[in-house]
C-alpha cells in the first residue's frame, strides 16, 4: 500500500468550540463554493474508456446560456472496484484537473437512483458531481459514467496507515473527521431527505493535506419517507 502523507497534528488547531481544522480550514469549508455542472447533458460515447491513456471525449452544457463545450478526459488508473462497477482516475485535458469517474452498468428500464440523488447534493462534506455521460463498450451494454471531484485518500487508508505503524490515529483527526461526518449527515438527512445506507471508512474520502472529509458513493441511498 502506498504511504499516506498526513499533515502532522502539531499543525492542527481548534479554532472554536464547534469546529476544528487546519489553519483556517473551518472558515474555508463554510464559504467553499463547489463547482459542478449538474445540468450537463448525458451524452453517449463509444468504447470502454478505463484503459490507461484512453481518451474520452464528451460534451457538457454551457453555463448561463453559453454553447455546449467539448471536454476530454484521459484515463490514468483504476482506483476502486466492486459489484457496482469501477472508479478510475482521469485527467481533463482542457484544464489539467484530476477527476474520478465512476462507471456503472445502466439498466435502460430504470433511471439511475444514484445520479438522481447526486444532482440534489451541494455541500463541502459531500463529494461533488461535475457531470455525467453514457458509454457503450463492445458488448453493446450501456454504462453510466459519473464524473466526480477527485479526493486522493479514504479514512480506510488513513486507518491502515496508522495500524501499519502500530500507532493510534491522533485524537484531533478523529474529532475533525467525526465533525465533518456529522455535518454531512445533518445535510443529507435534514436538508435533502436522503439516507446514505452505506457509511463505512471506504466511503469517506479525505484530503491528506487539509483533512477535509467528503462522503461518497450514493449507490445505496434512498429518499427518507416521513
Amino acid at each position: 500500500m502506498a504511504s499516506v502523507s498526513l499533515v502532522p497534528p502539531s499543525r492542527l488547531k481548534i479554532t472554536s468550540s464547534t469546529s476544528v481544522g487546519v489553519d483556517r480550514l473551518p472558515d474555508e469549508m463554510s464559504d467553499m463554493k463547489i463547482r459542478d455542472d449538474k445540468e450537463a447533458e448525458a451524452t453517449v460515447i463509444d468504447g470502454n474508456g478505463t484503459e490507461t491513456g484512453h481518451i474520452i471525449v464528451t460534451t457538457v452544457n454551457g453555463r448561463n446560456g453559453q454553447p455546449k463545450q467539448t471536454v476530454s478526459y484521459m484515463a490514468e488508473r483504476i482506483v476502486g472496484h466492486g459489484s457496482f462497477g469501477i472508479v478510475f482516475q482521469a485527467k481533463c485535458l482542457e484544464t489539467g484537473e484530476t477527476v474520478a469517474i465512476k462507471k456503472v452498468l445502466q439498466d435502460k428500464r430504470y433511471k439511475n437512483r444514484e445520479l438522481q440523488t447526486m444532482r440534489l447534493l451541494d455541500h463541502p462534506n459531500v463529494v461533488c458531481l461535475k457531470h455525467c455521460f453514457f458509454s457503450t463498450p463492445a458488448e453493446a451494454e450501456l454504462y453510466l459514467n459519473l464524473v466526480l471531484e477527485y479526493v486522493p485518500e479514504t479514512v480506510h487508508r488513513v486507518i491502515k496507515h496508522y495500524n501499519k505503524m502500530n500507532q493510534r490515529m491522533p485524537l484531533i483527526y478523529v474529532k475533525l473527521y467525526m465533525y465533518q461526518i456529522c455535518r454531512a449527515l445533518a445535510y443529507i438527512h435534514g436538508s435533502i431527505g436522503v439516507c446514505h445506507r452505506d457509511i463505512k471508512p471506504q466511503n469517506l474520502l479525505v484530503n491528506p493535506h487539509t483533512h477535509q472529509l467528503k462522503l461518497c458513493d450514493f449507490g445505496s441511498a434512498k429518499v427518507l419517507v416521513i
